[in-house]
Parts: structure tokens; C-alpha cells; sequence
């Protein structure tokens, strides 16, 4: 089920005027004289076609581009062209570029340099940003070929021919960076589903749970967003644009659909379901009602935690830890848990109106952000889910090209604006020290698979009526008959 309306962020600083000046304190070039097509209203570029947006990237002798059009067209390019051949677009504009200025003369010269230097600038702001687009050999070496030709234009002190070799030496520490985290990636969580873990055929009084590792939910709910902060952190730009690049694109031709760049979100997501079924688990492994009843209301403490943390991923993961069916049912164990912290946290995560109470929320953190401080008072992680489900709606409701052709990049404006707002939460670096102990619990503790937490949950409360007590007996037949 997808959202109904897509939530307009808060604006950063840097994207503040993205949707008034085209160029914010650069000198505009006349674009009628280089391409005619762009279409602007009150004065924001709306559409153009691919080869005019192409253009409008190209630094020239006067102008600059900004960078909120670098981001967004770089970031929403994939959709209709591979990055490599887009470097050899670059490329072959500045080879005329620099044709026509060279007369010669002391004075070209040295507008040549000035060019040349806009070139580098804007190929550094590339590799950093996007360092995934230059992973094949196409891409580097259409960024060699450029890199060649602007170090020609400063062969006296070699001053570029340096900034290049730092740039490339910096593009390659960040792909390797990348290319191992791919190999280390963790193994998802398997569901436990063995039936002596969970048949409670002995006591469970010396078993290990959350709470014998960590009693304190403002402590628990701080690694925890140590947890998502480090997850969030390996997401890149192209990652999310892969909500839109594999749904549809030119001709159907798929950029990048040679390689499949999802992992790292299906990665985050599998940390959202392990923490749901953690809870659950947690919850419905305990025995003794009392215990139950503790175990609920410490969760709901953590939960309310995260939310004063600006953690709104991991408090939505535990909600609906606590709201699976297995747990739900419990009911002489809720009867028992003082429930008013629970409803406000549910009110926060209300779904009726698009979300309207967590959205209101979440924008309030993000002003807190802005003006922050500190690391503590700048930490915003959304709901990840929600923010995805936004910006495939923003992608389904408006077309990648309007009917005269062009390019609707009042559509990727929004786009990049929502994912630039996501990369700006998640460079704030972790103000909570590690804990290995309770990270390692968090990560590696059991889960019960969902029939699992069933069996768990008939066995801490019984069945109730004629169906759960059909489905307890075919759930330990299944189980107990399984090799």
C-alpha cells in the first residue's frame, strides 16, 4: 500500500533556494545563445531536454552552475543516460570549449585556466558526491581522457595535473571503502524455528534476555540509534535513486540495470523487520505474566526514548514489534501494562491523513536540526520505509518526460531535494558511545520466525477460542513432525 500524498521536508540551507534562483550568486549564462529549449517559471528551470540540461552542468568561461542543479541532475542523469556516457558528453563540450580558447594570446591563456579550473571543480564535486558512478572502466577512463586534456592547459607548474591526482586518489579510497563493505556485509538474521528453543518444555528462569543485558531504555534506545546511524551511513545517493532508475527509464533501457545497487536498503530494511521480530520475540518468550508485563512496558519506554532522540525508525520498529498478532493477543499480560505511554506513542504513528502526526513530528526535528548545536540535538532518522514509499509516489504521479519531449525536471528537483535532505541526517556523526555488549545482543540475539512466536505466544497464554486453539495444535504438529 503506497502513501496517498508525498510529504514536503523541511528545506536545508543548501537547498533553501532551489526552487527560486537557478544560480544563487553566479553569473547565469545566456542559455538562449547555447540551447533554446530549457523552460523556466519565475525564473526555476522546470524542463529542458537532455542535451540542453547537459549543457547547463558545463561550466564555461562565465558561469557556473550551481550547486543544487550538479546534485540534482547528476543524481536523476542515471535515468537516461549511464554515467560514462554522460562523461563523454562532458567531455567532448569542453574540448570545443577549449578550442575556442586557444588563440594563443597571454590573455586566452589565461581565461583557459580559469576555465580549466571550473572543469576540475566540478569533476571533483562529481567523484565525491557520486563516487559509484566511476566503478567501471568506461567511466574511468572517459574521466582520464578529460582530466588529460585540462592538465595540458597548466603544463608550466603542474599546480592541476596535482589536484586531478589527489581527486582520482580520493575517488579510488572511496570505492575500495564501498567495494568492502559489500564483502563484509552481515548475513540476514535467520528466524529461529527450532522446536526445543521454542517449546518451553523447561523453565526459563536462568535464559538470557534484553533486559539482563540492558535495563535502562534511554541507554538502549541510544545504541540503537547508534545502530541506524551506522547502517544509514553506508546509503548513498544512487542507492535511492534506484526507487525510481529500475522502475522506468528511456526506452525501457534500465541505466545501470546491469548491476543491481539495492542491497544496502534491502540491508537497512532487514534491520527494521529483525528489531519488530526481536521485540516480539523478547515479549513472547517470557513465561511468567509479570515478567511479560515488565518486558511490554520497558519496550515502550524504549520506544518513547528513541522518539526524544529523533530515532522515529527504530521507535516504529518496535510499535509494531508490539502490535504483530502473537503479541496483541496477549491480552491478560496488556491488561497489566499501564497503556497511556503506548497510545501516545501510537498516536505519534497514527497512519490516518498520510501519517499527518509523525510527519508533523519528523519536521519538527528537522528544525531542531538545523539550529542545532550539538550532535545529540541534530540526530533525525526518519521512518525509512515511509520516506522510500514518498519518493516512489513522487515518482509514479509525475512522468519522467512531459508531451513535448523534455526532460520534467520539476520532478527531480523534489526528488533530490528529499534525498538531499535524508544524506544531510545522515552525516551527523553518533553522539552515543558503543556499547559491544548490547550492540552485539541487539544483532545477534534470536528471532522466532512468525510461526514461532505463535507457538511461543499460545504457550505463555493459552487459546482463547475454537481458531487459535485449531491453529496452536497444527503449529506444534508442524513443528514437533519437522526433521
Amino acid at each position: 500500500m503506497f502513501l496517498e500524498t508525498p510529504e514536503t521536508m523541511p528545506q536545508t540551507p543548501i537547498f533553501s533556494s532551489m526552487l527560486g534562483s537557478s544560480c544563487s550568486g553566479q553569473v547565469q549564462p545566456d542559455m538562449g545563445e547555447r540551447c533554446v529549449d530549457p523552460v523556466y517559471q519565475d525564473g526555476n528551470l522546470v524542463s529542458g531536454s537532455l542535451e540542453a540540461l547537459i549543457e547547463r552542468l558545463v561550466p564555461t568561461m562565465d558561469y557556473y552552475p550551481d550547486r543544487t542543479y550538479i546534485f540534482t541532475f547528476l543524481l536523476s542523469s542515471r535515468v537516461f543516460i549511464h554515467p560514462h556516457e554522460l562523461l563523454a558528453k562532458v567531455g567532448q563540450i569542453c574540448i570545443k570549449q577549449k578550442q575556442q580558447l586557444e588563440t594563443g594570446t597571454e590573455a586566452e591563456k589565461a581565461k583557459l585556466k580559469s576555465f580549466a579550473a571550473k572543469i576540475i571543480q566540478l569533476l571533483k564535486e562529481w567523484t565525491e558526491t557520486f563516487p559509484y558512478d566511476f566503478q567501471d572502466e568506461k567511466s574511468m577512463k572517459e574521466l582520464k581522457e578529460i582530466a588529460h586534456r585540462i592538465t595540458q592547459c597548466d603544463e608550466e607548474n603542474g599546480t592541476m595535473k596535482k589536484i586531478i591526482s589527489q581527486m582520482t586518489q580520493n575517488l579510488l579510497m572511496a570505492l575500495s571503502a564501498r567495494s568492502q563493505y559489500q564483502e563484509i556485509r552481515e548475513k540476514f538474521r535467520q528466524p529461529v524455528t527450532d522446536k526445543g528453543t521454542i517449546l518451553k518444555t523447561k523453565p526459563q528462569s536462568t535464559q538470557k534476555d534484553i533486559l539482563s543485558v540492558c535495563c535502562d531504555p534511554l541507554i538502549l534506545a541510544q545504541q540503537l540509534t547508534y545502530i541506524e546511524l551506522e547502517r544509514v551511513s553506508n546509503i548513498y545517493p544512487e542507492d535511492l535513486m534506484q526507487i525510481v532508475s529500475h522502475m522506468d527509464s528511456l526506452d525501457n533501457h534500465k541505466c545501470r540495470g546491469d548491476v543491481t545497487k539495492t542491497y544496502n536498503l534491502e540491508a537497512y530494511d532487514n534491520w527494521f523487520n529483525c528489531l519488530s521480530m526481536l521485540v516480539a520475540t523478547e515479549i513472547c518468550r517470557v513465561v511468567k505474566k509479570k515478567q511479560r508485563t515488565r518486558m511490554v512496558e520497558f519496550f515502550i519506554d524504549v520506544a518513547r526514548e528513541c522518539f526524544n532522540i529523533g530515532n522515529f525508525n527504530s521507535m516504529m520498529a518496535i510499535i509494531s514489534g508490539m502490535n504483530l498478532s502473537p503479541v496483541a493477543r496477549l491480552k491478560k499480560t496488556w491488561s497489566k501494562v499501564k497503556t497511556a505511554k503506548f497510545d501516545v506513542l501510537e498516536h505519534h504513528m497514527d497512519p490516518s491523513s498520510n501519517f499527518c502526526n509523525y510527519r508533523t513530528a519528523l519536521q519538527g526535528a528537522a528544525q531542531r536540526s538545523q539550529t542545532a548545536n550539538s550532535n545529540r540535538e541534530k540526530i533525525v532518522i526518519p521512518v525509512f520505509n515511509l520516506f522510500i514509499k514518498d519518493i516512489y509516489f513522487l515518482h509514479k504521479i509525475h512522468t519522467n518526460r512531459l508531451p513535448n519531449g523534455q526532460i520534467n525536471f520539476k520532478k527531480f528537483w523534489e526528488i533530490s531535494r528529499q534525498i538531499h535532505d535524508f544524506l544531510t541526517w545522515k552525516q551527523v556523526e553518533c553522539p552515543f558511545e558503543k556499547d559491544k555488549k548490547i550492540q552485539s545482543y541487539l544483532l545477534t540475539a534470536p528471532i522466532y520466525s512468525e510461526e514461532a512466536l505463535f507457538i511461543a505466544s499460545f504457550e505463555s497464554e493459552g487459546p482463547e477460542n475454537h481458531m487459535e486453539k485449531d491453529s496452536w495444535k497444527t503449529l506444534r504438529t508442524t513443528l514437533l513432525n519437522r526433521a
